[in-house]
């Protein structure tokens, strides 16, 4: 699993222009439903079959649904979010061939910054997850 205390091993320039990325996405959060359905979409955008989002009706015969779970595996890491009411509880947990050996709740600024980490460090060798973050950060 990343460390999940938000200390990486990435050149000062690096750092600084993750920082300010994981900043603006955490900045969108203001409203909870929307920015969790903000990064539901995001996500499956920029990783398409990688990402299981869940979706809920707010109200009976409502057409307007809202996101209750993401999940996303990346590395050894799944990516769990799960929003109810107007909480969201996030955690990291360590896979191995799709058994979910250990699993810790985390914040939900820690889990974006280590998500983003984690695509950042995947991007370097995979074209696809350079792309993907991009359009999570840019779009």
């Amino acid at each position: 699993m990343s460390d999940l205390t938000g200390a990486g091993a990435e050149a000062p320039d690096e750092d600084r222009d993750f920082d300010l990325s994981a900043a603006s996405l955490r900045a969108s959060g203001g409203d909870l439903r929307t920015f969790v359905g903000v990064l539901a979409d995001k996500l499956d955008r920029a990783l398409p079959g990688r990402v299981k989002v869940e979706r809920k009706a707010g109200r009976l015969m409502s057409k307007q649904k809202h996101v209750t779970s993401i999940e996303l595996d990346l590395g050894d890491t799944r990516y769990l979010l799960a929003a109810q009411g107007g909480t969201v509880e996030t955690r990291c947990a360590t896979a191995v061939r799709g058994i979910v050996l250990k699993s810790a709740v985390v914040p939900l600024d820690v889990w974006i910054d280590t998500l983003l980490r984690e695509l950042a460090d995947e991007a370097r060798t995979s074209e696809q997850s350079r792309l993907a973050l991009e359009q999570l950060l840019g779009g």
